[in-house]
């Protein structure tokens, strides 16, 4: 299986996998940054089998200075996880309304936890629902899983790691969100506007399409390496809040970058110390 297969699902393949005497475990991670919830799509219909687990609750821990979206704690999403059926060594599909943000965020935060076999539905449930596949409105209720979250799985950076990252010269921090967030023109969301000093500004769209389908291998190198990404590159990303930045992960991870690391508070607590450094405008500066 190579390593796309092994991050990725398409839903023909899925389809036949469900038809299986045991399937993968389906995890319904639908979500909206401002709402409304993600259960209420669940609840209308979902994938046959598929256990709606939330990501501001499960996936992520309460927001404060760690973020607006930081590290869940352990035990807590251990119970969530065996709650919706998560088996010791038994695979995990996640998906999400189409975007990837959500799944991708699930994946990272699920590999992190320690499972080694997830996988991303590829153009989340509208890819599901355009192959005229069957959608359900019957409520899951799984057998309890026996799960064992074992975190540390994945690199993770904190706001000093991500500083000294951005600022070597043998490494790039990737700055994923919009070019005028990036530059300090706006800020929607934080209360600062800007850069963390040092950061190359890579947006999303660059990687990955409004359906949440990446490129392939070989062309998601190409733009990472415009970046400044080269095999021996350490790298990490960063982008409002952990999410879209996941998404960057699972595609240097299909990229062949398996040791890209999180900035999981990412811009969301750097401003929350006032001490930290602001850069702005177009380049990454000092």
């Amino acid at each position: 299986m190579s390593g796309t297969q092994e991050l990725l699902v398409e839903v023909d393949r899925l389809a036949a996998e469900l038809d299986h005497a045991d399937p993968p475990t389906l995890l319904d991670v639908r979500w909206r940054l401002t709402g409304p919830p993600g259960r209420d799509d669940y609840l209308v219909n979902h994938l046959p089998g598929a256990v709606f687990v939330d990501l501001d609750t499960a996936f992520c821990g309460p927001p404060g200075a760690g973020g607006r979206h930081p590290l869940p704690d352990p035990p807590a999403l251990q119970a969530t996880l065996r709650a919706a059926g998560v088996r010791a060594g038994h695979p995990v599909v996640v998906y999400d309304g189409g975007d990837g943000l959500a799944a991708a965020r699930a994946w990272w935060t699920l590999r992190w936890a320690g499972l080694r076999q997830v996988r991303v539905l590829h153009g989340g449930f509208p890819a599901w629902v355009a192959a005229g596949r069957a959608v359900s409105s019957a409520a899951s209720a799984p057998a309890s899983g026996d799960v064992e979250v074992r975190p540390g799985a994945l690199p993770v950076l904190d706001a000093g790691q991500a500083a000294a990252l951005a600022t070597a010269d043998d490494a790039v921090l990737l700055d994923v969100r919009a070019a005028p967030r990036y530059r300090g023109e706006v800020e929607p969301i934080d209360p600062i506007a800007g850069h963390v000093p040092g950061a190359a500004n890579l947006p999303a769209p660059e990687y990955v399409g409004p359906d949440g389908r990446f490129a392939a291998a070989d062309v998601l190198r190409e733009r990472f390496a415009a970046a400044g990404v080269t095999e021996a590159t350490p790298v990490g990303a960063y982008c409002g809040s952990g999410v879209t930045a996941a998404q960057a992960v699972l595609a240097l991870h299909l990229a062949g970058r398996p040791d890209a690391a999180l900035y999981v508070g990412s811009w969301s607590n750097w401003v929350a110390d006032p001490v930290r450094p602001i850069a702005s405008g177009p380049t990454p500066g000092p």
